[in-house]
C-alpha cells in the first residue's frame, strides 16, 4: 500500500519503519528540514534499539523516503497516518493544534481518489469528529475520505517488536471501505483485532495508560506503607502479581512513572471527565501519589545529609525507563534540579543519555566515573549494567559508602555485607 506518516518523531518514525518492513511504500514527513536531512542518511534523532537496522534496510530497498514536501506526499498516498504530538497544557488538557494543522494540510492536498486518514497519535475524545469537520470545512466531499482512529500501544525500548507483535491492534472507523482496507494493512501481523467506533477506540487509548499508571501508583502507595510498618515491598508485589487476576506488570514500586505517555494521558482523562461532568478522584490520586514518590526519595537523602552544601551525589540513569534515551517527565530530572537547589554537586550516567537535561549536572562518561569521590549515589533507572556493580570497586570509587535505590535494583541484605548504608523504596 502506500502511506504518508505525518510526523517523524517517536511514534511516526516507529510506525513509518515497521510498514515498510512489512512491504509497503512509505513516506515519512516532518517540517524540521534538518531532521529529514539526517533520516535520509539513516540517522535517527533518538535511542530505539532495532529502529536504525530497520530505517536503513527499507532505504536501501527503496520503500521508505523521508520528506518535507508534506502535499506531494499526501497526493502520493492513499493512507495518511496522522503522528504528530500532543503534549499536556497546563491544566492537563491534550494540545491538539498539530493534529488541526495536519488535517488543514490534508484538506489542502487531497485533489483526487480517496484518502483514509490515520489518528495515531493520542487524541482527545471526540477528535476524529473535528477532523472530519475540518476536512468538509475545506471543501473536501464525504466520499473522498474516511477518518479512522488506531492508537498506538508502544513502549519506548521495545517499540519495533511491539509494532510487530501487538497484543491487539484496535481499529475505530464508521465505514466498512476503512476498516477493511486497515485490517488488510495489519493482516500480516496476525494480530487481534478490535474494531469500534471511533470515539470507542480514541478512550480505549486513554484508559490503557491510565490503568498502568494506576498500578505504578498503588504499588507505590503500598511501598510507602510497608516502609513503616517494616515489611519488604518486593516480596509483597511478587506474591500479589503472581495472582492471574492483576499480574506481575508494573508493579515495581520506586521514584514513580515518567515519559511521554503515562503522566499526559491520565492527566488528559482527567480533563475529558470534567468537562463530562464527572470527577475521577481515583485518576487524581493516581497522579499526586506519583508526583510525591520523588520528594519521599529526596526526604530520605535530605534526612541523611542534612547540610548538603559541599557534598557530591551520584544520580545514575536520567531516562525515565531503561531501553531509551527519553527524559520527558522522568522523575530524575526533577530529582537532579532539587538536590542542585538543596546545593550538592551533581555528577550523572546513563548509557544512552549523553547529555544532562538539567543544567548544573556535569556528565560522566562511565559508571564508576560518576560516582568518584560521591558522598552518595542515587539510582533512578533500572538499566541492567546497574545489576552487574563490582562492589568492592564502587566502595574504593565513592567517598562514602551510601547508596539510594529508587528502583529497587539492590538486594538490602547484600548490600549491608558489603558495608554500604542503603535505602530502598517500600524495604
Amino acid at each position: 500500500m502506500r502511506i504518508c506518516v505525518l510526523g517523524s518523531g517517536y511514534v511516526g518514525l516507529v510506525t513509518g519503519a515497521c510498514l515498510a518492513n512489512m512491504g509497503n511504500h512509505v513516506i515519512c514527513t516532518d517540517k524540521d528540514a534538518v531532521k529529514i536531512g539526517k533520516l535520509t542518511a539513516g540517522d535517527v534523532p533518538f535511542y530505539e534499539p532495532g529502529l536504525q537496522e530497520i530505517i536503513k534496510f527499507n532505504l536501501k530497498n527503496g520503500r521508505l523516503s523521508f520528506t518535507g514536501d508534506l502535499k506531494k506526499a499526501i497526493e502520493l498516498s492513499d493512507i495518511i497516518f496522522v503522528a504528530v504530538g500532543t503534549p499536556s497544557k497546563k491544566d492537563g488538557a491534550a494540545q491538539i493544534a498539530h493534529v488541526v494543522s495536519a488535517a488543514k494540510d490534508i484538506a489542502v492536498a487531497i485533489k483526487k481518489g480517496y484518502k483514509i486518514i490515520v489518528n495515531k497519535s493520542t487524541v482527545p475524545v471526540g477528535m476524529g469528529d473535528i477532523v472530519t469537520k475540518i476536512l468538509k470545512k475545506n471543501g473536501i466531499s464525504r466520499d473522498k475520505f474516511s477518518v479512522v482512529s488506531n492508537p498506538e500501544f508502544l513502549s519506548e525500548g521495545t517499540a519495533v517488536s511491539d509494532f510487530m507483535s501487538p497484543d491487539r491492534i484496535v481499529i475505530g472507523a464508521s465505514d466498512n471501505r476503512a476498516f477493511n482496507t486497515i485490517t488488510e494493512l495489519y493482516r500480516p501481523l496476525n494480530a487481534h483485532i478490535i474494531f469500534t467506533d471511533i470515539k470507542t477506540a480514541e478512550t480505549i487509548k486513554y484508559v490503557s495508560n491510565s490503568f498502568l499508571a494506576t498500578k505504578v501508583s498503588f504499588i507505590n502507595e503500598i511501598a510507602n506503607i510497608c516502609e513503616q510498618i517494616g515489611v519488604d515491598v518486593t516480596t509483597v508485589a511478587s506474591a500479589v502479581g503472581l495472582d492471574r487476576r492483576i499480574g506481575r506488570k508494573f508493579l515495581n514500586a520506586g521514584v514513580g512513572y515518567g515519559g511521554s505517555c503515562l503522566p499526559k494521558d491520565v492527566l488528559a482523562l482527567i480533563d475529558v471527565s470534567q468537562k463530562a461532568g464527572y470527577v475521577p478522584r481515583l485518576l487524581k490520586a493516581v497522579d499526586e501519589i506519583n508526583g510525591k514518590q520523588i520528594d519521599l526519595f529526596l526526604e530520605k537523602i535530605k534526612k541523611s545529609f542534612p547540610k548538603p552544601s559541599g557534598k557530591k551525589i551520584a544520580v545514575m540513569g536520567v531516562s525515565f525507563k531503561p531501553g531509551t534515551d527519553d527524559t520527558r517527565s522522568a522523575p530524575s530530572v526533577r530529582l537532579i534540579k532539587k538536590l542542585l537547589s538543596l546545593g550538592f554537586s551533581v555528577q550523572v550516567f546513563d548509557p544512552a543519555v549523553k547529555n544532562s537535561p538539567v543544567r548544573g549536572a556535569v556528565v560522566c562518561k562511565d559508571i564508576y566515573s560518576a560516582l568518584k569521590g560521591c558522598d552518595a549515589a542515587a539510582f533512578v533507572t533500572e538499566w541492567p549494567q546497574f545489576k552487574q556493580l563490582n562492589f568492592e570497586l564502587v566502595k574504593k570509587t565513592m567517598k562514602k559508602p551510601v547508596i539510594f535505590d529508587g528502583r529497587n535494583i539492590f538486594d538490602p541484605k547484600i548490600m549491608k555485607e558489603s558495608g554500604f548504608k542503603y535505602f530502598g523504596v517500600g524495604r
